[in-house]
């Protein structure tokens, strides 16, 4: 492996394989990933959640297909959470 080459996980949704599919942008991808990641995990950490929701906003349909799939996945309704538009 070269200096300054990282292996990325790969996804563990298809909608976020999907978006990211023939990406080439390294901080589309880590954003992504750390989007589902986080999804799947929520973090207390208010950096962690500000920069989740910066990208929930940013990307509204694929945290939404996120969620969907995971909800299928789980066979249970995901805990609702608040993101910063929805507290105007």
């Amino acid at each position: 492996m070269s200096p300054g080459t990282e292996v990325l996980r790969p996804p563990l949704t298809q909608a976020v394989r999907r978006v990211l599919q023939g990406t080439t942008d390294t901080r589309f991808v880590d954003d992504l990933l750390f989007l589902e990641a986080w999804e799947i995990r929520p973090s207390a950490n208010l950096g962690a959640t500000l920069r989740a929701s910066q990208i929930r906003r940013a990307n509204p349909g694929l945290a939404a297909a996120i969620d969907a799939e995971l909800k299928e996945q789980s066979g249970r309704p995901a805990k609702p959470r608040k993101v910063a538009q929805d507290m105007d």
